[in-house]
């Protein structure tokens, strides 16, 4: 038996805020029997919920999110749908097959959200215009020579750019060199998981501000609520460094705190400053380097900040002092937009792993989980909901032996050796980072 705290904290920023208001669904209560449940309606929750319904369209699927749909990480991360990772450090030969294998992840959840974006007509500000991958200071440089000789080896298309050429792409003459990476989509992630929510299978059953806070062992399983009781054959676990709160991946996965700004709406003589390009997102090739998007709705959106804080959001105090770095990584980039305010700010976690791995599969009985995409949930976590729908109903699939192959998460210490190591092991991806940042 496990148990979880009532407070799933949230905050009303993010790119919610940037859409019409929603009516959330309701809260679940009451006793009910179901054959199936899945907690957490991010991307991997309505991944699975979708794909269970599909699989069994004469059973009901309760799917559960502890917030309001978009509140969560999957509505608050920057907005890139990645068909190619970028692994840190040297390219190494002997990883190609992981390479390639990570990779077919990535392809099999874009292809699915691709088509579920367009036969649901979901306006999310999808883009398949690739994405930039870019290097100012030395060691981003160095990354920037391991990173092209990975994509030509994986035989990935790809434009090699020089300062030049991003200048004239984006609108910035800090970057020395970089890559157009032609696969990968843009998006406005709070109105991808709005869109998903509302279009799921008629037997698929959404209830928002709903988390589940206990779980008690048997045949069926018996899933516990403030104010219901589910009793249910089998439970699907799409919580990702929250599955922690229920007793699962405690000792492999924690919780990064993430904050970014965005501007507010761009005049033409702003936006013609800003490069060639329309729209456009870039990556740095230092992890801790900033992520820059040029929306469609011409805003620009900076996020340059990743601590350990316990996997919770960050007060508007904290988010103030944030803030300031935002600002001057904003005004390193574009001098010219200098004038131009922040409108909003936001925070948002993001689960990681002490070997960057992803978990997959049973964990006891007839709980299954899916989660730990270390920054790169969009796609991935499509793919591995997806699957893990699959690999429940005994299904077989390329994807699954894909997802099944992840390396097994490297342990984490208990508390408080757990908070200092976390603290230390979010603050390093900023060595060296100098211009990046």
């Amino acid at each position: 038996m496990a148990s979880a705290s009532k407070k799933f904290p949230t905050d009303p920023h993010g790119w919610l805020e940037l859409l019409p208001e929603r009516q959330p669904r309701q809260t679940l209560s009451g006793t009910h029997r179901v054959p199936w449940v899945v907690v957490g309606a991010g991307m991997t929750g309505l991944a699975c919920a979708r794909r269970l319904g599909e699989l069994h369209a004469d059973q009901e699927i309760l799917l559960l999110e502890a917030r309001i749909i978009g509140q969560g990480a999957s509505g608050r991360n920057s907005g890139f749908a990645v068909a190619t990772s970028q692994f840190p450090g040297g390219f190494v030969a002997s990883q190609i097959e992981n390479y390639r294998r990570v990779n077919r992840i990535n392809r099999a959840g874009l292809d699915l959200l691709s088509a579920q974006v367009s036969e649901n007509a979901i306006d999310c500000q999808w883009c398949e215009e690739g994405i930039y991958h870019t290097a100012a200071d030395r060691l981003a440089i160095k990354q920037h020579k391991h990173f092209l000789r990975y994509l030509e080896t994986l035989e990935i298309n790809h434009t090699p750019l020089d300062k030049v050429a991003l200048y004239d792409r984006l609108g910035t003459d800090l970057y020395q060199a970089g890559v157009h990476v032609t696969d990968g989509v843009l998006l406005q992630p709070a109105a991808l998981v709005c869109g998903l929510a509302d279009t799921l299978p008629a037997n698929v059953r959404l209830y928002e501000q709903s988390p589940a806070l206990k779980i008690e062992d048997g045949e069926p399983l018996t899933l516990q609520l403030a104010d219901s009781e589910v009793k249910v054959d089998k439970l699907i676990l799409a919580m990702n460094y929250e599955s922690s709160t229920l007793g699962f991946l405690r000792p492999y996965i924690i919780g990064s705190t993430l904050s970014g700004s965005f501007t507010r709406v761009l005049n033409k003589k702003e936006l013609a400053s800003l490069g060639s390009q329309k729209e456009w997102g870039v990556l740095s090739l230092h992890s801790g380097g900033a992520t820059l998007r040029l929306t469609r709705d011409h805003r620009l959106c900076i996020r340059n900040t990743a601590e350990y804080h316990g996997s919770k959001l960050l007060s508007d105090k904290l988010l103030a002092h944030r803030q300031v770095i935002h600002r001057a990584a904003l005004d390193k980039r574009f001098p010219q937009l200098a004038q131009v305010p922040f409108e909003y700010s936001w925070s948002g976690v993001e689960g990681i792993s002490r070997n960057g791995t992803n978990f997959f599969g049973r964990q006891r009985g007839n709980i299954y989980l899916a989660g730990g995409y270390n920054g790169s949930g969009v796609s991935r976590g499509t793919a591995f909901g997806t699957a893990i729908a699959d690999y429940a109903s005994e299904q077989t699939s390329q994807t699954i032996n894909d997802c099944l192959a992840s390396a097994p998460g490297a342990w984490m210490p208990p508390r408080p050796l757990l908070d200092i190591g976390a603290f230390f092991t979010v603050h390093s991806r900023f060595r060296g980072v100098g211009l990046d940042r």
